[in-house]
């Protein structure tokens, strides 16, 4: 969908996002702030992740590395997908090697009915860094993020990283009230983490749906739409009335694309499983698209990569407007210098080269 608010003609991303064509394609990269740069790892040897994400010094740094070595045309809050709930109380660690890990997993309507809602009081480290971000990206639009409900439901279901989420899907359809609930207050909890930091003076914002692909689209539609639109429909406006882009993604979302442009969203994400020109039929005319490199093209040798982002750019042109971005994550192994030149490769390319 195109959106109606002025479009601010200095940032090629907020002008894509707008269903606008830039003066370049615009470029930034999932997890460009990570492990793959020597600078983040040395930032954070010795400091855990949830500790990092919550000192605002580190998020300020870290934010900052991948803009100042790759020049991208947005930056994204360095955090976490379980920092908002490990902030409201939930009791949630991140196991190194492992990901997310509960200490007790959500099963039960007391369960579901200790998870307390998110005060944005127990967060002042985020709109601190935000505050500080805006202020020295200047024209560079800073993306906030957080997690679907469907996605933050799953690890605490799970008790972590499962790669079905049987034990989320069978409660969603054993006990339907209480899935709806469980939802409801994870819906809040990302709808006050975004709105955090759009108060703040994030830009645009993105909401990852990481295991939403394990759905069939009936059931998406049924049991997680309703509840990512709520997290949408709450940050579609800055404090100053200025339209702030909402980006979904997913991953393996493929058969979802339509359903999650419908909950909400300004721009979809694509991963690298359906090619641009594809997706662009999948949802709803004029939505601008986000994608969708494949991540592991990023090991190959120079030649195939830019084959691979000259392939993206081109059925990226089907699209309203056109993000390019990875299909998922920037890979720990990913080379730097690879990142850098596909970012100039990008912002020098033009239609009909």
């Amino acid at each position: 969908m195109t959106m109606s608010a002025p479009v601010e003609v200095r940032s090629p991303f907020l002008t894509a996002c707008a269903g606008v064509t830039p003066q370049h394609t615009p470029v930034w990269f999932m997890r460009q702030a990570g492990r793959s740069l020597p600078e983040y790892r040395a930032i954070r040897s010795g400091v855990g992740m949830l500790e990092s994400c919550s000192r605002p010094e580190l998020v300020v740094e870290i934010t900052l590395q991948p803009v100042r070595r790759y020049q991208v045309d947005a930056a994204i809050l360095y955090s976490d997908i379980v920092l908002p709930l490990a902030a409201a109380g939930v009791g949630v660690d991140i196991a190194p090697g492992v990901g997310p890990v509960l200490a007790r997993p959500v099963r039960t309507a007391a369960d579901v009915e200790a998870i307390p809602p998110l005060d944005p009081d127990a967060i002042p480290y985020v709109p601190t860094a935000v505050r500080e971000l805006v202020a020295t990206l200047g024209d560079v639009p800073l993306i906030g993020f957080a997690g679907a409900p469907f996605t933050l439901a799953s690890y605490l279901v799970e008790g972590g990283p499962s790669k079905d989420q049987a034990q989320a899907k069978t409660l969603m359809r054993r006990d339907p009230g209480l899935w709806r609930e469980l939802l409801d207050r994870l819906a809040q909890i990302s709808a006050t983490f975004l709105q955090v930091q759009v108060a703040a003076g994030a830009r645009a914002v993105q909401l990852f749906d990481s295991w939403a692909g394990s759905l069939a689209r009936r059931d998406y539609d049924a049991f997680v739409a309703p509840h990512s639109a709520a997290v949408l429909r709450a940050v579609g406006q800055s404090p100053s009335g200025a339209a702030v882009p909402r980006i979904h993604f997913g991953v393996g979302t493929g058969e979802l694309l339509g359903s999650m442009g419908d909950v909400g969203a300004d721009v979809v994400g694509v991963d690298w499983r359906v090619p641009l020109d594809e997706a662009a039929r999948r949802v709803q005319p004029g939505t601008p698209l986000q994608g969708n490199l494949d991540p592991t093209v990023l090991a190959a040798p120079w030649p195939v990569v830019a084959a691979e982002v000259e392939r993206v750019l081109q059925a990226g042109r089907a699209a309203a407007g056109h993000v390019f971005n990875l299909g998922h994550g920037v890979p720990p192994s990913a080379d730097p210098d690879v990142l850098a030149r596909i970012v100039d490769h990008v912002h020098a390319w033009r239609p009909g080269d």
